[in-house]
């Protein structure tokens, strides 16, 4: 399930970019450029898919404590990255259709090739490293045939929605997608934040403090599908810590207290007489 929602949400916003810039050049009569806009897109797929191969490959090499710090590095990262993805499509929703109508303007008067297939290689790229990064990351608390059919069902959604959308769908409301999905990462990254705190409490990096706060394995085990899929959605630990239930609880408290502000004030202005 977060393989899924993870790939949902960067693949669509990856194939947004992409129907962007081809409803714009469908409109404006350069279709002969659409071929610089998909190898764009195949080169930017291609150094993901690579890329999240060295990231997998790498900690298959490591052992012990070093995989332990790795692997709560990469988790720490994911959450870093997922928090400031989740805000900054919040902040630059509204302006990102004009921005890349205007970088594609710009490279069809230049007559630069390589200039249209950088606009999309670079936002699919970005797009498709996060997504190997998240991969990783829900890997180390999934099991790997079950993050690969998320990962593979989440794509398969989010071209569907994006090529829907360039076809001139109006049924998705984007708004109302990108908060729900928003709330659900921001869910998630706690998750996450928990799991490398666990990871560094292993490896003797952070204390342990009160190693066990409560143990509810006996209700829900973790390794029970019902477990695994609290664990990999909101980072369900049957017997976690105190640092990590108070940095969960920490993390979704403040980042929800954000994310949200901006529609409770929306929804709460005075009408305008």
């Amino acid at each position: 399930m977060g393989a899924a929602l993870l790939t949902t949400r960067e693949g669509l916003e990856a194939s947004l970019i992409v129907g962007i810039v081809l409803a714009y050049l469908a409109r404006t009569d350069n279709r002969q450029h659409f071929k610089a806009i998909w190898l764009g897109t195949a080169a930017a797929v291609a150094v993901s898919i690579v890329t999240g191969a060295a990231l997998f490959f790498t900690v298959g090499e490591l052992e012990g404590r070093s995989e332990q710090i790795f692997e709560g590095v990469a988790m720490f990262s994911a959450v870093a990255v997922l928090t400031w993805m989740v805000f900054w499509m919040r902040k630059q929703a509204k302006g990102i259709k004009r921005e890349l109508e205007e970088r594609i303007q710009g490279a069809i008067a230049a007559g630069s090739a390589v200039g249209l297939a950088s606009v999309v290689f670079f936002a699919v790229l970005r797009e498709g490293w996060e997504t190997a990064l998240f991969l990783f990351a829900i890997s180390e608390s999934s099991s790997p045939l079950v993050t690969t059919i998320g990962a593979i069902a989440g794509l398969v959604i989010s071209i569907s929605l994006g090529v829907a959308l360039y076809l001139g769908s109006r049924r998705l409301n984007l708004r109302q997608f990108f908060t729900v999905t928003g709330v659900l990462l921001i869910v998630f990254a706690a998750g996450l934040l928990a799991h490398g705190i666990h990871e560094f409490q292993e490896a003797g990096v952070l204390p342990l403090t009160i190693e066990h706060l409560w143990d509810t394995n006996h209700i829900v085990s973790e390794n029970s599908t019902t477990g695994e899929f609290l664990v990999t959605l909101f980072g369900y630990n049957g017997n976690p810590s105190l640092l990590e239930v108070g940095a969960w609880f920490a993390y979704v408290s403040a980042a929800l207290a954000f994310f949200l502000a901006p529609l409770v004030a929306w929804r709460t202005r005075p009408a305008t007489a």
